[in-house]
Parts: C-alpha cells; structure tokens; sequence
C-alpha cells in the first residue's frame, strides 16, 4: 500500500459508505444544522415537475443499501424542496479536517491515485472553495461532485486503483474502475456533456436537480484548482498588459482600475492589483466575501461609503499609492457614483460577478439588499430575473458615461455582456458585434497565440520549502530562455520576451505576497518548450531527492488549447470556427446570442490527445466561466514522480497540450501564432503543421463586386 491505512487520519477514505455506518445514526438536527462558519449555496430554484422530484429521490437512492431507503428518501425530499438540490449532507464527512494532506498520508495502492485524492481534497478545503459544503469550488455552481456519496465512492476507488486500472467519472458520478494500462489516465472526467439541442440554462437547472450532470465550472470539476493564486497571477498579467496597451506607458502606479467581485475566483482581483502597482476599487455585495479577503490581506481597505471612497481614490490616485478598496456595495451603485463626477478619475474597468449564473446568486439587483435579493431569487425568481436585467441596463449605461470621458472597459469573460444584451442593454456596436472586448480578444489573445498560458504545479509533500525550491527552477529556466530568445528582433519573439520578463518578476516575488491558500501550489504563464523544460527539471529533483516528493503538473482550462469559447478563449478567432469548426459568419447577428451550445473541435481534441500521451487525468466540460452551454473546455493531471516514464509522459502531452492550440490559431490567420508553430516545428522534426496562405481580403471584395 502507498500510506498505512490501519493508523491514517485518512483511513476512512478507503471504506467509503458502509451498510453499517456511522452516518446512519446521526438525527435529522444534527444532519441539517448547517454550520454557520462557513458560507452555504443560496437555494436552487430547479423547474421539477413532481415526477422529476420523485425521480430525483429515486435517482439519489441508488448509491445506498435498500434497507435505509426509507430514512433517507424522506430526507431527500426534505432537501430537494428546501435547497432546491439533493447534496446528502448526512454524509459530509467531519472526522477529518477537509484539505489537502501530504501524499503519503493518503491509503492509496498506487502514487498517482493518491496524488488526485489529495487535489479533490484541496477544492472542497473551506480556505478554497466557495460553498465547501455544497461541494462547490467556486463561480456559485461549479462542482466538484453533486452529492457527498459521490465523493466517498470516488475516493474508495481511488485508494483500491492500480496502475492498471482507470476512474471514470460522469458528472461527478464514478461509474467504476475499468482495466487498463500504466500509461492511461488514472481518471477520465466529464462534466455537463449533454446533447447540444439539450444545453439551455433551465435544462442545465434540471438535470443537476435530478443528479444526472453538473457543471464543472473549469478546474472545479477537473480537481486541479489552487484557490485564487491562480486567476491572480492571470488578472495581473491582463491588467499590467491593459496599461501597455489602453494607456500607451508601462508606468502602473496611480492607474485606477475598478472592477467587481470577491467570491471565488473574482476575489483575486484585489491581489493582482497590489502587485500590479495600481488602486484597484473591487465591489461586493456579500459582506462575508469582503470579509473573507481582507482577513487574507487580499483587500486592504473596506469602504461603505461611496462619498468617502471617492474621496480616498482621489487621494491614492494623485499620491500614486498603491492599495486594493472593498466596496461593500453593489457596483452598479459604486460605477453611477463614479459617472457623476466631472472629470474621470477611472482608467480602467471590467467586471468579474458570476454572469454566468445570473439568475442563480451570481449577479444581485442594486434595487434591493443582499439579503432580499436572496429572498426574492427563492421566492419569486421570474420577478428576481427582471430586476437582475433591469440592474444589467443600468450598469452598461453607467460604464458607457465613464467609457465616453476616456475609461477604457473589457468584458473579463464572464458572459457580462453577453447577459447584459440579453437583458435589452445597449451593448452592440454592430449587430452581433460587443462594443467593449473581451479580454483575450483585446489583451490576451495575442499571448496565447504565442502559446504563453496558466501552467501550474502543486508539490504533493504540503512541504513549502518544495515549493520555494520549485520556484527556483522555474526561475532559472526563464532566464535560460530569455538569454536564448533575446537575440531575435521578430515582433512576435519581441512580444514573447516581455511575457518571459512578466512571469520571471512574478515568480522572483510571489513568495513575498502569499499567495499560497490550500495545496502548495504555484502557476506562471509559460510556452510549450518552457512548460518542458520546467516539468523536466523538476523530475530530475524529485529523482535526485532536492524535491521531497512528487509534483502534480495542470493548468487552467482558459488556456492556449484548453477551451473553445467564443466569448473569451477563441474570441480573437475571426475564421468562424470560434463558434465551431464550420461556418459561421462574422459578425455574429444578433440571433446568434441566443444560441445556447455549438461544438468546439479543439478542446475535444486536446483531451482526447492528452489522454494517450500521459497525462494522469483528463477531464473536459460543457461551460466554464461564460455559462453552461457558452463554451468547451478541458483540462489535465500529470505526476511527476522523477521516474523515466514520468519524464517521456511530460515531454510528449505538454508538447501537444499547446502546440495544438496555436496551431489551431495560426491556421485562423493570427500572425503571432504562425511564427510561435513554426519554431515549434524547427524544434521537433516530427511536426508538421498545415499553414494557411491566406487570402487579401481586396481579392474577396473585388470577386464578389463582380458578381
């Protein structure tokens, strides 16, 4: 065995739910006082007819001994019709503390199995996930499981799993250990597939109420979330490249960047603005988010008064101070307060509130409190809805008072406009066309076409020492490159040296913000060669003893290759193929946005090649940060455990992992992606990629005047 289940904190793990278990006796108090320490799922407003309700009971059952059908069913409905979803917590687990452990205190049969218990563990750890209890990890419903008897059965598989046997998992739903090899995937990960004439918000609302799918946000669902480290290092990166761009100098200090959100992944905004070297204003309508950050020392200032935090901006602005204000409030009250001023003292504004569950607790009205919105949304959702578009209108036309007085705004890929048009706001610039950008469309794509994306590592020991040490390998191998890339005078290896001394200061001085909440863990932006050539380095320390022990390697799904969203990842694709890879014209009309599912080849394709180059676990999802329906996305798990075959895995799935992603780019006709695939193929003989020669657009337009 890989731990000593007869002495491990953790040995329950390997039982699972047992006829005779001690979650049987508990009452129905103790099982439905909810603990108050921490933050819970606001209730579910599902559409179940009383069939479907009487199916999802039935459909719960089935993980259970019939001989206790009759206790729980009772308690199901009981939990169905009050929370509006069946999430079992007689059976959430309190014997042990929920986090991530060091690898060998986990009784697993094998290193890699182990190593996915500990990152299950880790995005339900109460520092980490959004609603731990609910087993939602963060953006107000992305899953982990749907129920807690997942989680247990789940966790009995993977500590009786060999190297020659793979998980797989529907859904959150383990369908069981199936033969297979050592060079497999450990696990197999799907979330949300459901037919695509299938994927409207309210059948998405159905079939998680009757836990048959969930929404596996990105790395909720794939167990590869490492708390809001991850989306800060991204928010940084996005902002600093914003004033480079919006406002022509590289000189952050004094910049105002005003944005909202502090719940899951939105609560690193205030971070990335610190390290940036900028005022960032960040709104919450949920006082404990608020709360929750500035007890990290992730918000620095708390503010209720609009009046005075105008005033406290004006201050930091002409002084250049550098801080991070929460506003407890909502933000479309905090943008109409700072629309009326005379002059704009905003540079920069996005928005990072949970739209793609808007009517779900990820947007709140401003026309009511926090606490009667919530009551409203369980209440009477057809008239929370109304008022959740009605704040939507507002919002835009505040944001386009202060985008007319010299503010620059993106959407930040979180269905904002998006929801916003669909709520009857003006947010068209042309039809089917936003007139702000998303993010990648405007500030990041370029980098991903250069193959620079979220590449993340978690040293399984819980050791921190690992971890300062992984850095510094990290650290000496971007130096490496920027030695090796500096002597070119290409504009796209002049636009990859900048990220390289982006992500070189990121990780010269990450360990003095603190960014470890949860597993140890670390992300930089790196290109496939650079990716390689860290994961290489690191098996090599593993194997030599320098790193104690293992190291997971991932990355966010908003990635190179990772996801096909034509609202964000693939929204600088302008061939169509950004929607699917057929024909799709652009611009979009307006009918378009009322589309709800379209495949994407790329993300598939990443997955499934991942899969057989070895990667430890794949996953792939319908959704991601733009909603259900609105995006594919995948994701994956590799073990480093300084073995040869750990090293022959890396070298191959990281070389595909991106290279098909900017492959994919270069053939949509983005430059930067064309130059980035053909040094890939000077690198390694054996790629061969089709180039396009692409068409003048004053051939097409002369062909057709002609006809």
């Amino acid at each position: 065995m890989f731990a000593n289940i007869s002495s491990n904190l953790l040995s329950e793990l390997a039982v699972g739910i047992t006829a005779d278990s001690k979650f049987y006796s508990l009452t129905a108090e103790q099982v439905f006082n909810l603990d108050p320490s921490v933050p819970h799922a606001p209730k579910r407003t599902p559409a179940l007819s009383d069939a479907e309700k009487k199916l999802a009971v039935k459909n719960a059952l089935r993980y259970f001994p019939v001989e206790h059908h009759a206790l729980l069913a009772k308690e199901f409905a009981f939990e169905l019709v009050t929370y509006g979803h069946i999430y079992m917590y007689r059976f959430r687990p309190t014997s042990y503390e929920m986090k991530a452990y060091p690898i060998d205190q986990y009784p697993a049969r094998c290193v890699q199995a182990a190593a996915i218990m500990l990152q299950i563990q880790n995005n339900l750890d109460r520092r980490v996930a959004q609603f731990p209890h609910e087993l939602v990890t963060y953006g107000g419903n992305g899953c982990v499981f749907s129920n807690w008897a997942q989680y247990h059965l789940t966790m009995k598989y993977l500590s009786q799993m060999t190297e020659e046997q793979t998980l797989v998992l529907y859904s959150g739903h383990p369908q069981g250990l199936f033969p297979s090899h050592k060079d497999a995937p450990r696990c197999i990960v799907t979330n949300g597939m459901v037919i695509p004439n299938y994927s409207l918000r309210e059948d998405y609302d159905r079939m998680y109420a009757l836990g048959v799918s969930q929404y596996g946000q990105m790395t909720a669902g794939s167990y590869c979330y490492i708390g809001p480290q991850g989306i800060v290092h991204g928010t940084t990166i996005t902002v600093m490249n914003a004033v480079r761009k919006y406002l022509n100098t590289n000189e952050m200090a004094g910049k105002v960047f005003v944005t909202a959100g502090l719940g899951g992944m939105s609560g690193a905004q205030p971070k990335a603005g610190v390290i940036a070297g900028m005022i960032c204003v960040v709104a919450e309508v949920d006082e404990s988010a608020l709360n929750k950050r500035f007890n990290q020392g992730w918000v620095k200032e708390k503010e209720t008064d609009l009046e005075k935090l105008v005033a406290r901006v004006k201050e930091a602005k002409k002084n250049k101070i550098t801080t991070s204000i929460g506003y407890h409030g909502n933000v479309v009250d905090l943008w109409e307060r700072f629309a009326k001023e005379s002059e704009n003292i905003v540079d920069l504004g996005s928005d990072q509130t949970s739209l793609h569950n808007p009517f779900g607790g990820g947007y709140y009205p401003a026309s009511l409190s926090f606490a009667d919105a919530k009551a409203l949304m369980e209440s009477n959702p057809a008239e929370f809805k109304a008022e959740v578009q009605k704040s939507l209108r507002r919002h835009i036309s505040a944001v386009d008072a202060l985008t007319a007085k010299g503010m620059k705004f993106w959407d930040y890929g979180n269905a904002f406009l998006l929801e916003a048009g669909r709520a009857g706001a003006n947010v068209f610039k042309a039809p089917g066309v936003f007139k702000y950008p998303s993010y990648v469309q405007d500030i990041m794509g370029d980098i991903f076409s250069l193959g620079f994306g979220p590449f993340r590592w978690i040293c399984t020991s819980g050791d921190h020492q690992d971890l300062l040490k992984s850095d510094k390998i990290a650290q000496a191998v971007i130096e490496e490159l920027m030695s090796e890339n500096s002597a070119s005078s290409h504009q796209s290896d002049l636009k990859s040296q900048q990220q390289y001394e982006d992500n070189h200061l990121w990780i010269r001085k990450c360990e003095e913000h603190q960014l470890v909440v949860g597993s140890e863990a670390r992300i930089l932006y790196c290109n496939a060669e650079g990716r390689a050539r860290i994961a290489l380095k690191f098996n090599e320390a593993i194997a030599k003893g320098d790193i104690s022990k293992p190291i997971m390697l991932s990355r966010d799904h908003h990635d190179v290759s990772g996801t096909d969203s034509p609202w964000r990842e693939t929204s600088n694709i302008t061939d169509g193929s950004q929607f699917c890879a057929g024909d799709i014209p652009q611009p979009l009309p307006v009918a378009c946005l009322s589309l709800e599912f379209l495949f994407a080849d790329m993300a598939v394709h990443n997955a499934i090649g991942d899969s057989f180059r070895g990667a430890t676990s794949v996953s792939l999802h319908n959704g991601g940060g733009t909603g259900w329906g609105e995006a594919m996305n995948g994701g994956f798990l590799l073990l480093l455990d300084g073995s040869d075959d750990a090293a022959r895995r890396a070298r191959s799935m990281l070389h595909w992992d991106v290279n098909n992603g900017v492959a994919r780019r270069s053939w949509s006709g983005n430059d930067y992606a064309r130059h980035q695939i053909q040094q890939a193929e000077k690198i390694e003989p054996r790629l061969k990629i089709t180039i396009p020669e692409q068409a003048s657009d004053s051939l097409i337009d002369d062909v057709f005047a002609s006809l």
